[in-house]
């Protein structure tokens, strides 16, 4: 499997602070961006899977609401996850 519990916590540990901080939208947005990244290479080989498609758009959609929050409430903090994760060119 992909996305197994120690990758998991080592995104978390990375990005929550903790290992068990896995509720903070900085963790969050990792791990989201993690998944869409392994989406979007599932779909270049298959291209009609529309169920995957759905999926990442759903994903994508999450990630942006959540960066979208973090702008609202602490800019500094979205611009450091958007600059450590290389989302925005």
């Amino acid at each position: 499997m992909y996305l197994d519990s120690e990758k998991k916590k080592e995104i978390f540990e990375k990005y929550g602070k903790s290992a068990t901080n896995t509720g903070s939208a900085e963790s969050q947005i990792a791990l989201f961006t993690y998944r869409i990244a392994h989406l979007t290479e599932h779909l270049k080989a298959n291209h009609k899977d529309f169920a995957t498609e759905r999926a990442l758009k759903m994903l994508v959609g999450k990630r942006r609401r959540l960066l979208d929050y973090l702008t609202k409430v602490d800019i500094e903090r979205y611009r450091a996850i958007i600059k450590e994760l290389g989302i925005r060119k």
